[in-house]
């Protein structure tokens, strides 16, 4: 009987032993369980930001083409008017313009920043105005009111920036120092026009 009781003591011992490890191993596992609950699943959240940034780069990108083709335009039309201007052609000169005026009015900047709509704004309202100028005046005033004008342009061309080699020339003679845009590397003087159709120089080019 001593035996059978002590046999019994000893399967008692061993069984709470092992129902106690059983519980720590139980406790560990359901510890890691909820470890990894409360962790993302590896890679998930950077491959939804992942997603989200090239999905905004697409759009930005859609807008920022489309926008590339308004600036494009409103350069061709400025390229027309300057070239009415090197022609001494004052009718072409506000038809050009009136193309241009046209082309300012259907710009969009939706697609630039707060900082850069602004300044776009502002380039447009008074590139309108020169522009209007230009329309309704004599040869000699079409060239003074084109000489700001050149400056809008020259300011939106550095934010909307170009597809085409851009090249800023300067006339040193014309109203103390004026500048235009032109798409060639040759001189052609809006400002004089056949009288002095060559002065001039490029002072850089932008791309």
């Amino acid at each position: 009987m001593k035996k059978v009781r002590l046999t019994h003591a000893i399967l008692a011992i061993v069984f709470i032993s092992l129902t106690a490890m059983s519980c720590r191993d139980n406790k560990k596992g359901e510890d890691n369980d909820s470890m990894h609950s409360e962790m993302p699943e590896e890679g998930h959240h950077d491959d939804s930001m992942m997603d989200h940034d090239n999905m905004d780069t697409s759009n930005n990108g859609m807008d920022s083409n489309m926008q590339n083709a308004d600036a494009k335009q409103i350069v061709v039309d400025y390229m027309v008017l300057k070239d009415a201007l090197v022609a001494d052609n004052k009718g072409q000169a506000a038809k050009a313009e009136k193309k241009l005026e046209s082309t300012l009015n259907d710009f969009k900047v939706s697609s630039y920043n707060a900082e850069q709509q602004k300044e776009l704004k502002d380039i447009i309202v008074d590139a309108k105005e020169h522009a209007e100028h230009i329309g309704k005046s004599e040869m000699d005033h079409q060239r003074e009111h084109f000489k700001t004008l050149s400056k809008d342009i020259t300011d939106m061309v550095a934010i909307t920036g170009t597809e085409t080699t851009l090249y800023q020339q300067f006339c040193p003679m014309y109203d103390g120092g004026s500048a235009w845009l032109s798409m060639s590397k040759d001189v052609k003087n809006p400002y004089y026009g056949s009288k002095m159709m060559s002065c001039g120089k490029v002072q850089k080019e932008i791309n």
